[in-house]
């Protein structure tokens, strides 16, 4: 092979690899169907006086996760008013999750929650959300 095919070739072949690899790496779908990794949940019925959203803010597991976070304070859990947040964290895209004020009254009674992602890059994330 000659010089300038195999240079031609090569170029080609990181023109269309690199793209094709950075599509791949975030082609997972979480479309609310699968859940997070089991041992990375919250417990969701944590034992009385363990956990109190109202006084402690909350944890989650966001499924089919890849660098994305969310955190939602005890002041926002007191509020209970809506509220939008952005999950990009690490992630190389960002995605919106609203809190409704019903799912507010849920976590200040201590219950857990469960939440869809907005779609953005082809996917969604199941995001559940307890007490800490």
């Amino acid at each position: 092979m000659e010089r300038k095919t195999f240079i031609q070739k090569t170029a080609g072949l990181l023109l269309i690899g690199i793209p094709a690899y950075s599509l791949i790496g975030c082609s997972s779908s979480d479309d609310g169907s699968g859940s997070p990794d089991p041992d990375s949940l919250p417990d969701p019925d944590p034992l009385p006086g363990e956990a109190n959203c109202l006084e402690n803010g909350t944890t989650n597991a966001i499924g089919g996760n890849h660098g994305h976070t969310l955190e939602v304070s005890a002041a926002d859990v007191n509020d209970g008013v809506a509220k939008t947040y952005s999950i990009m964290g690490s992630g190389t895209h960002n995605h919106s999750l609203t809190i409704s004020a019903d799912n507010f009254n849920s976590l200040q009674t201590n219950d857990s929650i469960t939440v869809t992602s907005s779609n953005d890059d082809g996917h969604t994330h199941a995001v559940i959300i307890s007490c800490a």
